[in-house]
């Protein structure tokens, strides 16, 4: 997941650290502990690791001091605002192999998306990457369900009045759900660009909502007043 999963999608991005979703799940975190002891991975910042801790939806930080490394930092969570649980992430996450690297697990690219939602003002351009990436691989004529994606996930006016022209019926059926997508069928460039703007300043908030009682816990454990 995060900035190394844009990459294999085709959005370039300028990352210097890697992103993971891993399970709590029982043993898990011991198999966890003993990869990132091999990359003599050290903590930063806060909070350590832990099972309650990844389920509150915290990330933990850490910073890979092996040889050959340059301090890589790894960064892993096992719960994000919006997206699904991790069960359900990994039985529909893509495979790809990387020549000197082997098999990779990734985000679906809904999923990746779905993640990206977020308050920080770098994330916002790479959902639009990403989505404009997807389009641009279709070489062949893509499935409804991945046409839908585009639909409801396309972060500009020229796209989504591309797109419902290229798919008409689709088109009415996704703009139902959808009041940016059917100012876009309408050819209102403005509002469509201020209903963009509204679905996002609407995500920030709930991003923003949803960090408030985890960086409250954080301070409690900077301060000392509560054990992880």
């Amino acid at each position: 997941m995060g900035g190394q999963a844009c990459i294999l999608y085709g959005a370039t991005e300028f990352t210097r650290d890697v992103d993971f979703a891993v399970a709590v799940a029982p043993g898990n975190l011991g198999r966890l502990r003993a990869a990132l002891e091999e990359l003599e991975a050290e903590p930063v910042y806060f909070p350590p690791l832990s099972a309650a801790v990844l389920a509150r939806g915290h990330a933990c930080h850490f910073r890979c001091l092996g040889a050959g490394l340059n301090n890589v930092r790894i960064d892993v969570m096992s719960k994000m605002r919006g997206v699904a649980p991790f069960e359900k992430l990994w039985k529909r996450r893509e495979v790809v192999n990387l020549p000197g690297v082997g098999r990779l697990s990734v985000l679906a690219l809904p999923d990746l998306v779905r993640a990206k939602k977020t308050q920080r003002d770098k994330d916002w351009p790479m959902v639009r990457r990403l989505i404009e990436a997807d389009i641009a691989r279709a070489t062949d004529e893509p499935g409804r369900a991945r046409v839908a994606f585009w639909f409801r996930e396309c972060r500009t006016f020229e796209l989504l009045r591309d797109l419902g022209q290229q798919y008409p019926q689709q088109a009415k059926k996704e703009a139902l759900r959808r009041e940016a997508l059917r100012a876009a069928l309408k050819g209102d460039r403005a509002r469509t660009a201020a209903l963009l703007r509204k679905e996002e300043d609407g995500e920030r908030e709930l991003d923003r909502r949803y960090w408030a009682p985890l960086k409250a816990d954080l301070e409690r454990w900077r301060l000392g007043r509560h054990k992880v």
